[in-house]
Order: C-alpha cells, then structure tokens, then sequence
C-alpha cells in the first residue's frame, strides 16, 4: 500500500503520522535535518481539547503526568496588580484546561510512539527539494524519489513544501522583538501566570512568567529590535533582567533565545493531492497559544479526511473540506491574536493611546478583563459553515469573542462527560477517533449505511451519571452524529434512519 508522504518529523508532522496509523494508513515522513533534538520550551501550553487528540496519538498520559496546570493568573500593571484569576482543580481522571509542558519533550514522546509504530517509516536527513504530482500520486524528491498517495506540508514556517507548490503566505512581522528564558529556580509563587504590563524594569513594555515542569520557568521579555542576546550575556545585562524577577535566588539558565512574532496565513491550505499544515500554513504571535494547538488540530482534521478517502468510505471531494474548515479556523485566530499584538505592540499613535487609557481605566474598572487583552487562550474553532456540517436552524456564525459558550449545536466540538461502555468507565471522547460515532437518546434499532464507519451508543446505556444528556441537551428522540475528530457533524430531532444516513453521508463529503 502506498503511504502518504509526510514532509516534517516535528510535532504536527509526526501527529499526523500517528493518526494515519491508527486508521490504519502508513506514512512516509521526510525530515530535512539529520537528526531532531529541539532545545529550550518553545511552545509550552497545550489546550484541553488538544490534548483529547493527543490522546488518541498515545502520548497525553505522559503529558498529564509531566505538565504543570498554573491556577492563578495574575496581572500587573506599572507594578500594581490589576486582577487575579483563579481556576478550581480538576477532578480524578478529569482533563485540565489546560497544561505547561515543552513542544521538545512532547515531540520526544511523539518520536518514540512514531518509532515503535510499522506503519511509519521516518527518514531524516531526506529534505524536500521538489514536488510532482499526478491523477494517481504524488512524487517528493528528497535526495531519492518517494512515491505516495498524497503529501502533507508540516515543515514549519519556512516550509519547503509550500514554496514548491507556489502557494503565497502573506501577513506581517513584528519588528519588536521577544527575549525567551527557560530558568531553573524555586520561585515563591508556584502555580501562577504573572502577566507584567510596563514594570519599571522593562518601561513600556511587559514580561510574561510562566511555570513548567523541572522547577522551571518561562520567561518573555518583549525587548527592543536591536537587542543582541550575546552581549547581554557577556555585560551581565541579561542577569541583571532575571534578577528582577526572581530576587536573589539561586537559578539556572537552561536556554535563551531571541524572536520577531509574524502573523501569516497561506492563500490555500492545499492544491491537488498536497496540503500543508502547521507552521507552513499559518503563523500566529504567541499569546493565547495559538499555533502549535492550531496545527495539532490541523494534523487531525486531515488524517481522518486522508484516512477515509484512502480506504474508499469518502471522495476525494471529502478532501476539498480542508482547506475550507482549517483554513477558516487560521484566519480566525489570526484576528484574534492580531488585536492582541495590536494591545501588546501597539503599531499606531491610536493604538499606543488606546493601550494606556485601557490600563489605567483597569485600575478602577469593575471587571478590568473585559478591557486588558494580554492573550485568549486557544479554543477549536466552530465548523458552522462547513460542507460536512448539517445545519439545524440560524447559527450565526462563530463567536467573536474568545471563550464564548459552546452549544451543542453541529460544527461545535462536541462535549465530554463520563461514561459507562461495556462495563467500563471511561470519558465520551475516548470513544471517538477511526470511526463516526451515532449517539441517540433511547435504545432502539437504527439502520445506518454500511459504507461508513459508526457505532452506535444510547444515552440510555451510557450516561450513567446523566452528564451527557445534560451537556448534549438531549431531547427524548434526538440523535448526535459526531465526527471522527470530535465535532458534531448534525443534531437531528428524532432517530428516522433517513436524515440520520443523510448526515452522514455529507460528512464524508458526498
């Protein structure tokens, strides 16, 4: 069986590889460098949602036991605190909202799966230098010519993939720049975010802290364009900014590093039989931790949609749904983490004046988050508009403000709650990943087409607690038709096989 041809052993690279695998596809991943061992945190929050698909790639136990969930979030101006925010534990066997853990020591965890799985062949040092495609295939020039059923782009920011196909990617760079410090230290206030706007350590400018696992923390200056990180080193300059922070404490500096931020997003996500994902389909500034969550999200949104297609349940139409599903979530979190930049990196003399009359008028503002934009953390996006989805009455598009309710309404990622199948307790989303999954509010016979991968669960049967019901807003007859990638595809009023076959016939985009 041919593979698909996967260009880029990181993280969205490899997790598209894994999904594959669990449909049962095999994968080529081409990686130029000669070997992968990434250092420092890079990306370090993962959002809950994510993690649901990093569970089905093997790897999120590992993460659950290694991160770090901060619980109080604070944020200063000027040195004063303008508000905390505090957020309860969770549960046993609960997913946290989110967790601090490094992209390099989850791309470890990702690498090892990768390499105990036969249906992944991984090959570094194989850079793309060129691309052909055809009817039947694609072929990659890497030093020897792969041959597969279809690509993925997943080479990062700089992305080979997509310079080959002529796909432009357009967008802005910061000119600001971002100094990183991974720094090793018992600090006093253990499970917090500090979020600093303007401290008079670094006027007119702010500084994030954030916890990771090790008793390290992650530390971001915004810093001048002309910053030079080896002098800083060497003046002492560079301890002098930790030493703001932390005090006289012992530390160790791990890693450092210095950045511009870009926001970008390419003009398709996708020609013919290749795509790109990841990086090399959009890049986002940092805060709210967008882009590694994005392209995970990505990764998934397109194995399944591969994976079907390649075993004959779908057209390759079906494909087409890709571009038109991440692309619209890209070009959301762009605007979001836009207006965010535009707060923290104020580009124009009205948005410098809008920044600082915000903090200020924060000092006495009742709810001073409603007017402090230091970053919405990452969501999955609303396929409310989506070809596969079946609509169910006016939608009105996706939420413009982040953390928004999500109702369970089709093209919503459908809600977790504990459940009970054969016997054993688990969590709803665990159920999900190869297949379609039909849940129906009473145990009754329903008929389905053959031709597509389900299995059927009654509330009756499996909402031992009464969560789901709650969660779903269950009526006495509706039934839930959830894709293999956690959205719902229709929420339909009553089990009739008809409209339930038809969703799912337009969720595999025919």
């Amino acid at each position: 069986m041919e593979p698909v041809v996967v260009a880029g052993a990181g993280p969205v690279g490899l997790v598209t590889a894994l999904l594959l695998a669990r449909h049962g596809v095999p994968s080529t991943v081409l990686e130029a460098a000669g070997r992968r061992n990434p250092s420092g945190s890079r990306a370090i929050c993962f959002q809950r949602d994510v993690l649901d698909v990093l569970d089905r790639t093997g790897c999120a136990e590992r993460m659950l036991a290694r991160g770090v969930t901060w619980t109080t979030g604070r944020t200063y101006h000027r040195g004063d605190e303008l508000f905390s925010v505090t957020f309860p534990g969770t549960g046993p066997g609960a997913v946290p909202p989110w967790i601090n853990i490094s992209q390099a020591e989850v791309e470890g965890y990702l690498r090892d799966l990768a390499a105990a799985e036969p249906l992944i062949d991984v090959r570094y040092g194989h850079a793309v230098r060129g691309v052909r495609q055809d009817e039947r295939g694609v072929e990659a020039d890497a030093g020897a010519t792969v041959r597969g059923s279809h690509l993925v782009g997943a080479d990062g920011c700089h992305s080979a993939v997509r310079k080959l196909l002529g796909i432009g990617f357009p967008g802005r760079t910061f000119t600001d720049r971002f100094l990183i410090c991974d720094v090793r230290a018992e600090l006093p206030f253990p499970s917090e975010r500090r979020f600093h706007f303007d401290p008079e350590w670094n006027p007119g400018r702010q500084v994030l802290v954030h916890q990771c696992p090790d008793g390290t923390w992650r530390i971001d200056w915004q810093v001048a364009p002309g910053i030079d990180l080896d002098a800083e080193r060497a003046s002492g300059a560079l301890d002098a900014r930790i030493r703001k922070i932390i005090g006289d404490l012992p530390y160790e500096l791990v890693w450092a590093t210095v950045y511009r931020f870009h926001e970008r997003c390419a003009e398709a996500f996708g020609t013919g039989r290749a795509f790109l994902a990841g990086d090399a389909a959009h890049l986002f500034a940092p805060f709210g931790a967008r882009g590694l969550n994005s392209g995970i999200q990505d990764a998934e949104n397109l194995a399944w949609k591969l994976a079907f297609v390649r075993r004959g349940l779908a057209p390759a139409s079906l494909l087409a749904s890709y571009d038109a599903e991440r692309r619209a979530a890209a070009l959301e979190n762009l605007r979001v983490t836009t207006r965010t930049m535009e707060f923290l990196v104020p580009q124009t003399p009205e948005q410098r004046a809008h920044r600082l009359e915000s903090l200020e008028r924060a000092r006495t503002h009742p709810d001073p988050r409603t007017i402090i934009d230091s970053g919405k953390l990452a969501e999955p996006f609303w396929y409310l508009d989506s070809p596969l989805t079946t609509p169910s009455g006016p939608l009105g598009g996706f939420p413009r403000e982040p953390g928004a309710a999500r109702p369970p309404v089709p093209g919503v990622l459908c809600p977790d709650g504990p459940c009970t199948v054969a016997g054993e307790r688990t969590r709803l989303r665990r159920l999900f990943g190869t297949g379609f999954v039909v849940l129906t509010a009473q145990r009754r016979p329903l008929r389905l087409p053959a031709g597509v991968p389900h299995t059927v669960h009654a509330l009756d049967d499996i909402d031992t607690d009464g969560v789901l019901r709650e969660a779903l807003r269950a009526g006495p007859d509706t039934v839930h038709v959830v894709r293999p990638d956690g959205h719902l595809a229709a929420v339909l009023p009553s089990a009739a096989p008809g409209p339930v076959a038809d969703a799912l016939h337009r969720a595999c985009g025919r």
